[in-house]
């Protein structure tokens, strides 16, 4: 015990106590994927922080003593136990070296409903077909950093729990609040009926230009809808929103990376309400 935490030391890498660390680039015996254990992994002392923050209570932690020296603080009463290791040991558990030398591993939760996480809201990102977890991790950053409320999830969207998106995130991933479309893309009518705005981010010329679009929306609840990276929303989507928005562009490029237009319409957003 340190402190009141209970730290075990381990030295051997096939000790079952570490198996919820077990295989992090594997395919399909990863430990955060739903189908598998679905576990939310927290990589890092600034993740692992953010997770102690959030809903996601860790139930272990994995680490070296320079991180968990890091950490005490943060961990002071913990009832999870700290597995504490050498970085050569975590490198054969978790299958590479880890720079950041600390996991956190933690049960998923039942999610809230988009009515919930809307509720209070007064800014919310929508997002249709975001498969690349780098990108999802992006957007809960801008996020958490631009004012956004909330992320409600449309079809075809990565798992925003998924360690690389939580990584890329800083953790935010576990702190913005989110929710999936139960029925897509006929939830965006229930944001409708709640008093948001829906501005559809596209590459049309026929748009209106963003900071225009939020300039007259500043009294409005606002939801930002943002699509695929290639094909964009999807025209159903589309139709169901109120206006659809573009960033100006230039030297012949028609769109941005969908994180970089999020966050520019996000801060167009919390620059005018702010």
């Amino acid at each position: 015990m340190t402190g009141g935490l209970d730290v075990q030391d381990i030295t051997d890498p096939d000790d079952p106590r570490l198996d919820d660390f077990r295989d992090l680039n594997s395919v399909d015996r990863r430990p955060d994927l739903p189908t598998g254990k679905g576990l939310v992994i927290a990589e890092g002392v600034l993740v692992v922080q953010r997770m102690l923050a959030s809903r996601f209570t860790p139930h272990a932690l994995l680490g070296t003593d320079r991180r968990l020296s890091e950490l005490e603080d943060d961990l002071a009463g913990a009832a999870a136990p700290f597995y504490r290791t050498s970085a050569e040991v975590m490198a054969q558990v978790v299958g590479f070296h880890l720079n950041r030398g600390v996991l956190a591993a933690a049960r998923r939760v039942p999610e809230p409903s988009v009515g919930q996480v809307v509720e209070a809201a007064r800014t919310v990102a929508v997002l249709e077909g975001v498969n690349d977890h780098e990108n999802l991790g992006s957007i809960f950053r801008n996020a958490a950093g631009l004012g956004v409320d909330a992320v409600v999830f449309g079809s075809g969207c990565a798992d925003p729990l998924y360690r690389r998106a939580v990584r890329v995130s800083m953790g935010h991933a576990l702190l913005v609040p989110y929710a999936r479309a139960a029925s897509w893309p006929h939830d965006l009518l229930l944001l409708k009926e709640s008093g948001f705005r829906l501005m559809a981010m596209t590459p049309q010329r026929e748009a209106c230009a963003l900071a225009e679009a939020m300039a007259g929306a500043v009294d409005e609840r606002v939801a930002v809808l943002v699509g695929a990276e290639g094909p964009g929303l999807t025209t159903a989507a589309l139709r169901l929103s109120d206006v659809p928005v573009r960033v100006p562009m230039s030297r012949g490029t028609d769109s941005l990376n969908v994180a970089t237009a999020a966050a520019l319409a996000f801060y167009e957003r919390a620059r005018l309400t702010w």
